[in-house]
């Protein structure tokens, strides 16, 4: 696994991407490389897909035109009913891509304690 921007799927062209349940989405492009977005989950936090704005088949067989994240958070959200986990911050992700087909914004959504990470992480998956 090797960590890397975002941005690095701009002017790439997929052959395909797949979104597992809430949790993870792949991109394969036509070099071969495989890339993957995910939140590796831990105690006191939440994280997954929200939603996706768009087709995700716009993504496929075009030059990726923009590939943007953008990050919003709250800190010490309204508390909720809940004695177990009372998350102390909120933060959605916005990730943002074009094609000359189309355009498709993923939002990730976290919450966690404050003390937990609640990114979502890239990265080129190695063989």
């Amino acid at each position: 696994m090797k960590y890397v921007p975002f941005e690095t799927l701009k002017g790439k062209t997929l052959t395909e991407v797949n979104v597992e349940e809430d949790k993870r989405i792949t991109f394969v492009t036509t070099d071969g490389e495989k890339y993957a977005m995910e939140h590796f989950q831990d105690c006191c936090e939440s994280v997954g897909i929200e939603s996706i704005v768009g087709d995700i088949e716009d993504l496929v067989g075009s030059e990726i035109l923009l590939a943007e994240e953008v990050s919003n958070n709250i800190d010490d959200p309204p508390q909720q009913d809940n004695d177990y986990y009372k998350p102390e911050s909120y933060t959605w992700t916005f990730y943002k891509l074009a094609t000359i087909k189309g355009y498709v914004d993923i939002r990730w959504f976290g919450s966690s304690n404050g003390y937990y990470s609640v990114s979502v992480t890239f990265y080129l998956e190695e063989e």
